[in-house]
């Protein structure tokens, strides 16, 4: 999506309007000649920039001034005031930049600068020593966010992307929500059109399986024998959906969901389907028991747990989840499980039965590590990392849902499953990989969308003692903040973007743990 989407709306920027209508620390959305523009003013200076987020074009306006960037309330992407260029994922691309001028007590909006990201990287002094051939592992949001990073940064070297997939970078939050719910057509689908890996001269290889890494010989073998040899070595290999396994677990109509193929074959399934079961009451199981509703086929959860996602979100937001759904018309077979799929029956433990058409399993993800465990990289529940992103073996780097990295906030070591700190971890290994010495500090967020009620999530909690709710969880309108001591380690909240934007924020500018 461009970052023109939104229609143009508010006051005509090109013919002035007084100073004193933009105080400082302030934005306002304008117009210039049809286009959707963003005014903004920062450290005594004006700005203006396209005024929608070109990931799916939330409105800048909404969200906040941090130094000199503007963050995009939805999923917390930021850009540059004065070049317009995308610094942190989920977006990629830049927004447009327009000329700003000052006379009388006005500012006025002048013609739009071409290419003011590309000219603000361009003079950028390169890294003294920059390798020559740099090989990603995975054709996932990591691997994707750096071979495009390393361009930017104007890598002139060779890039090689191996996917074992069989469809280039997908936008994979986008295939248990709207796509699966029939909502978005399949050309929004990739992260990038065909034609931009040979434009960028990255060498997709789609089908390809990697069967070993030699550290030493600087070399990763693919499964028919042949060997890509590499300077710099990213592992994004990611994780793989959990697959449980009972009677008939295997059998036709059971699906997980990861892939596009995996998309593809639950919508085929579902064209002519009644009823599904969804196993696990995860943020994935859930969201597709939400997409399946959206095609008016009947729902059943089943999920060993007493309230859906507890573990993350805690009982009392894990209820109104629950709550919500069924008020769609998903019915909850909670502290239960399947013990078996016979034909179109699934067969709980409890001893219920019910109607299954298509059965999809939502029960989390697991890394995948193997290659590095068998190159004889440090592993522990991930792959071990430093701030840098580097591996045990200089010259390898990880990123992803298989890192494991060190908490720049609370000094624990932690590995996060998020499609958004998977970007930016690739963003920021690609940059390292070209010597920047850029450690990863960026506090993890995700977001989880169900029916027309957003979630967001910032920070990371695997464990807390005390959660504290503001506001009214029942009348979506709260942040829930979640706490270990004296430290707060995550906010989750419903409609309340901002909130969310300065909670990441404050995170951020944190002392760190000691």
């Amino acid at each position: 999506m461009s970052s023109t989407d939104a229609p143009a709306a508010g006051p005509d920027l090109a013919a002035g309007i007084p100073e004193s209508d933009v105080p400082e620390g302030t934005m306002l959305a304008g117009q210039v000649g049809g286009d959707a523009v963003l005014l903004a003013r920062s450290s005594g200076e004006f700005f203006a920039i396209g005024s929608s987020c070109t990931h799916y074009s939330g409105p800048l306006a909404e969200g906040i001034l941090a130094g000199d960037t503007v963050r995009c309330p939805w999923h917390h992407a930021c850009f540059i005031l004065r070049t317009g260029e995308a610094v942190r994922a989920p977006a990629l691309a830049p927004v447009a930049c327009w000329a700003v001028e000052r006379s009388g007590g006005k500012v006025y909006v002048r013609g739009q600068i071409k290419g003011a990201a590309a000219e603000s990287r361009a003079a950028k002094a390169p890294a003294a020593s920059l390798p020559g051939r740099v090989v990603i592992v995975g054709g996932g949001a990591a691997g994707f966010a750096a071979a495009e990073m390393l361009r930017r940064e104007r890598f002139e070297g060779s890039i090689v992307m191996l996917s074992e997939d069989d469809a280039p970078p997908v936008d994979r939050p986008n295939l248990s929500k709207d796509y699966l719910a029939g909502n978005a057509p399949e050309d929004w689908v990739p992260l990038r059109p065909p034609q931009f890996y040979s434009d960028q001269a990255i060498e997709l290889k789609l089908g390809s399986k990697v069967a070993a890494i030699d550290s030493k010989a600087r070399n990763v073998t693919l499964a028919g024998g042949s060997t890509v040899p590499f300077d710099r070595l990213l592992l994004a290999t990611g994780a793989e959906a959990n697959h449980l396994v009972f009677p008939g677990s295997r059998a036709a109509n059971v699906y997980t969901l990861r892939s596009l193929a995996d998309c593809r074959a639950i919508i085929a399934r579902a064209s002519g389907a009644k009823r599904a079961v969804v196993i696990g009451a995860s943020f994935i199981g859930l969201e597709v028991a939400a997409a399946l509703r959206a095609r008016s086929i009947e729902v059943h959860v089943v999920a060993p747990e007493a309230h859906p996602m507890e573990r993350i979100l805690g009982a009392q937001l894990g209820n109104f989840v629950r709550t919500l759904h069924e008020e769609h018309g998903v019915h909850f077979h909670l502290e239960d499980t399947v013990a078996s799929v016979e034909g179109t029956r699934a067969k709980l433990k409890s001893g219920a039965s019910l109607d299954a058409d298509l059965v999809v399993m939502g029960v989390g993800v697991r890394p995948r590590t193997q290659l590095a465990e068998a190159a004889g990289l440090a592993l522990d529940r991930g792959v071990l990392v430093d701030a840098y992103l580097q591996t045990s073996a200089p010259g390898i780097y990880a990123a992803g849902d298989i890192a494991r990295w060190p908490d720049a906030r609370t000094g624990d070591a932690i590995r996060v499953e998020h499609w958004v700190v998977a970007e930016r971890q690739g963003q920021t290994a690609a940059r390292n990989m070209l010597g920047r010495k850029e450690r990863f500090d960026a506090v993890p967020f995700f977001w989880s969308q169900h029916y027309d009620v957003p979630i967001n999530y910032v920070g990371h909690a695997e464990r807390w003692d005390r959660i504290d709710v503001d506001g009214d969880v029942e009348a979506r309108d709260c942040t829930v903040r979640y706490w270990r001591g004296e430290r707060l380690l995550a906010v989750a909240s419903i409609y309340r973007d901002v909130e969310s934007l300065r909670a990441e924020l404050a995170m951020e500018l944190e002392t760190p743990a000691a």
